[in-house]
């Protein structure tokens, strides 16, 4: 079998994702530990029968050390990307073609001194920032693009100052 018969057979990785929106309407971004060009929004697996809300204030919590977070959007696709070639194989021990993702818009809660890269003790991320949402797509890793300019569309009403009532 080819290889790219190989890379079809596989099945995707379900995963959520966040966009998380500061108070002022700016989007948080991580930066991939090892990979100094590699910004990206928080995102992860969900286990098997967990319900998808709570899979990402869990990864919330899990990526950058806090889960003061509410939603306040459901993107109403899944989206999905298949790994570049030279990640086929690597990533997942091989058992995933790319991410089948459910993707919230999430409206942060916290304090960044919330934010703790750390405190998972496996930390994902080795910076971090907030940036406007229009910016996204281009700091995107070429495969995760297209999501990313779907999102900064789909999720632009988002990106405005939050209104505090008292």
């Amino acid at each position: 079998m080819s290889q790219a018969a190989d890379y079809t057979a596989l099945p995707y990785r379900l995963n959520v994702g966040a966009v998380l929106f500061s108070p002022e309407g700016r989007v948080f971004v991580g930066r991939r530990k090892g990979f100094p060009d590699a910004w990206q929004l928080p995102q992860g697996g969900v286990d098997e029968g967990e319900d998808l809300r709570a899979a990402v204030l869990r990864e919330l919590k899990e990526e950058i050390g806090t889960d003061k977070a509410e939603i306040i959007a459901e993107h109403p696709d899944w989206l999905s990307y298949d790994l570049p070639p030279e990640l086929l194989g690597v990533a997942w021990r091989g058992q995933y073609r790319g991410q089948k993702q459910k993707w919230y818009a999430l409206r942060f809660t916290g304090a960044d001194a919330d934010i703790d890269l750390e405190a998972d003790g496996h930390p994902e991320f080795d910076a971090w920032r907030w940036v406007e949402l229009a910016e996204l797509p281009a700091l995107a890793v070429p495969f995760k693009r297209d999501i990313y300019e779907r999102l900064a569309r789909d999720f632009a009403s988002y990106a405005r100052p939050a209104i505090i009532t008292p």
